[in-house]
């Protein structure tokens, strides 16, 4: 009898072991996130990921990553808080927004079709990233914003294109200071990464021996 119910909770077990394997995985979020290279140096393949999307849509680093700071602080599993009825029954998140980049489903739907990445995943860094590079060329060839302006950039991501098109913004003051904090951010971050980024491009090679 005994040896049975050790047969019934072995798969169990197993599977709970796996998760907290895999939770114990997640990439952490930078201690630091005010401070792109300190970012780069700890995660140094968000780097390249970024430099890749960089070359591939182009989009400057500094853009793409203040976006991200904003909507998930980093996070890898980052949601919309949850909603509640009568402050105790809870009834849903805001969105379907979810990841690094809190794309919403649709919108994440519509980019693996696009961009051919079928296998992209939201609590991915690399694949997140690439999709806000998708995003700002997209808001840039359908409403003509610069892949520089960090402040537009976020407003269309926020309010989506044809939002941003009809000035959906302009009522929403809160907004409007989100992405000013947004544009500082890049602005700052572009700044840092004038300093770092030679290092960066460095392979461990270069590293170990001189570094």
């Amino acid at each position: 009898m005994m040896r049975k119910v050790q047969n019934l909770y072995k798969p169990l077990a197993i599977a709970v072991l796996s998760a907290g394997m895999l939770a114990g995985c997640a990439t952490p979020p930078p201690k630091n996130s005010s401070d792109i290279c300190q970012i780069f140096a700890e995660h140094r393949d968000w780097y390249h990921a970024a430099a890749r999307v960089r070359d591939k849509w182009g989009v400057p680093i500094h853009v793409p990553m203040s976006i991200m700071y904003q909507e998930s602080s980093f996070k890898h599993n980052a949601k919309p808080p949850m909603r509640w009825f009568l402050g105790f029954i809870p009834y849903g998140r805001a969105s379907s927004a979810y990841g690094y980049s809190q794309a919403k489903t649709v919108t994440w739907d519509e980019y693996v079709k696009e961009a051919d990445r079928f296998w992209a995943s939201r609590d991915n860094f690399d694949d997140a990233i690439d999709f806000i590079g998708w995003f700002v060329d997209k808001s840039q060839r359908l409403n003509g914003v610069s892949k520089w302006d960090a402040y537009a950039q976020y407003l269309n991501y926020h309010e989506g294109w044809g939002g941003y098109k009809r000035g959906s913004y302009h009522k929403k003051a809160w907004l409007v200071s989100t992405a000013k904090r947004v544009d500082s951010r890049a602005k700052a971050y572009a700044s840092q990464l004038k300093g770092c980024e030679e290092d960066l491009k460095r392979g461990w090679l270069w590293r170990l021996f001189f570094g």
